[in-house]
């Protein structure tokens, strides 16, 4: 697949097919992906690849605390800034209501929270969920290395067929979803990326991008 082509075909898919992922493709992908940039080459990523009846639990403990209304554990770094202005507020807010839609979610349901946290702590049926951590001695430049990293492991994907949907949401969980895969608290959760073909049948969702002009300036050229 061109990398264009790659590119433009990646979007955060919500509704997967059960067929398992291949390891021989994942290995594939994970291998190619540690040429992602790095400062100082220090790869400060760490992946731990859920597949199988480990997922299955997982996602059964993580599901049982969103339907518990459970807000989570605390979170050691925030999503989004506390003062959010525009364009950003209106970016959010547009790609928002494109989700809830897709979804089948209205906007104004109360119980919107809880279906939302819901579905995400299923993979949106992901047969295959890969969770990146970082030491916690890195710093903001080794998160934006981890954030390179995974954007290639996206892409790779992409080119192997796959589908993905990176969700920060399991930081929600972290507790949980490090007790499974056993990671040491020297180590804070960045995301988990859900993995594998999209369910046919789906409508595509691609939310709208600002235009070139309003994120890029040409300056000397």
């Amino acid at each position: 697949m061109d990398v264009y082509e790659a590119v433009e075909g990646r979007r955060a898919v919500r509704a997967f097919s059960d067929e398992p992922v291949s390891q021989e493709v994942l290995e594939r992908v994970l291998t190619a992906a540690a040429r992602a940039p790095s400062s100082g080459n220090l790869q400060p990523w760490h992946v731990y690849a859920v597949a199988g009846e480990p997922l299955a639990e997982l996602k059964r403990r993580a599901t049982a605390r969103a339907l518990a209304g459970d807000p989570g554990d605390e979170r050691e770094y925030p999503m989004y800034p506390v003062e959010l202005a525009s364009p950003y507020t209106d970016r959010f807010a547009a790609a928002a209501a494109q989700r809830y839609e897709a979804l089948g979610i209205e906007r104004d349901d109360p119980g919107r929270p809880m279906k939302i946290a819901a579905l995400n702590s299923q993979a949106f049926g992901a047969p295959l969920v890969l969770f990146c951590y970082l030491d916690r001695t890195m710093g903001p430049g080794q998160w934006a290395d981890a954030g390179m990293y995974v954007q290639t492991v996206m892409l790779l994907l992409r080119a192997e067929g796959l589908h993905s949907c990176p969700q920060v949401m399991w930081t929600m969980y972290r507790k949980t979803v490090s007790q499974l895969v056993g990671a040491d608290d020297g180590l804070v959760l960045l995301c988990g990326v859900s993995v594998g073909l999209e369910k046919e049948g789906t409508p595509p969702l691609r939310t709208g991008r600002a235009d070139m002009t309003e994120t890029v300036n040409f300056i000397g050229i």
